[in-house]
């Protein structure tokens, strides 16, 4: 990959560099993705890798143009923090959050998730939402440890224990819903809005 010249469009205050493929292809590149090395083609080396792990592993098609969760979730990482035009790449890619080197290559990632116990059902999670794709900060996870990872889970404080809104209301056997409206809609104090019995209900004890 050879930088041409600049843009001069900016991305997120980053320079957005015109660059040239070694297959002769030209792209526009964030310098982030340069510096850091996760854009080392136009695409090019990802689809060859991907037609190789086809090949190898047998992961990308299963058959009416189904593809196996564990190749499903590599491609959605990459589409989340590569792509501008993915629906969630503000939330990924956008924020600065990038794919390391490694799992560039299909089959390391493939390798990973079957080695940390891949099953129907798991989702990729990070660690640290702020922090980046990479094996040390990456985890298997049901949907709902997911949900509960996301950045805008708000933190409740009661009693000295912080739990997400949706682990109180599971505790207190309260609805998610009908906490939320207390909290954000009728302003309760959070003692309140946790300890006040809804009519007809019961708290778990």
């Amino acid at each position: 990959m050879v930088v041409l010249y600049d843009t001069g469009e900016r991305k997120c205050g980053r320079v957005v560099w015109h660059c040239r493929c070694d297959c002769g292809n030209e792209v526009d590149v964030v310098s982030s993705y340069l510096v850091s090395g996760n854009t080392r083609s136009c695409g090019c080396y990802q689809r060859e890798r991907t037609a190789e792990t086809h090949t190898t592993h047998g992961m990308s098609q299963r058959g009416k143009g189904k593809y196996h969760p564990v190749y499903e979730a590599w491609h959605n990482m990459l589409q989340r923090c590569e792509n501008p035009n993915h629906k969630w790449y503000k939330d990924y890619g956008g924020r600065g959050i990038t794919v390391c080197d490694e799992w560039h290559d299909p089959q390391i990632f493939i390798s990973w998730a079957l080695a940390s116990g891949w099953e129907k059902g798991l989702a990729l999670d990070r660690i640290d939402n702020n922090g980046n794709y990479k094996p040390d900060n990456c985890r298997l996870v049901t949907p709902k440890e997911n949900s509960r990872n996301k950045r805008s889970n708000r933190l409740i404080t009661f009693d000295d224990k912080t739990q997400t809104m949706a682990e109180w209301a599971e505790e207190l056997n309260i609805s998610y819903d009908a906490l939320k409206h207390r909290i954000n809609k009728l302003h309760w104090p959070i003692e309140r809005a946790l300890t006040e019995p809804i009519r007809g209900h019961k708290h778990a004890s």
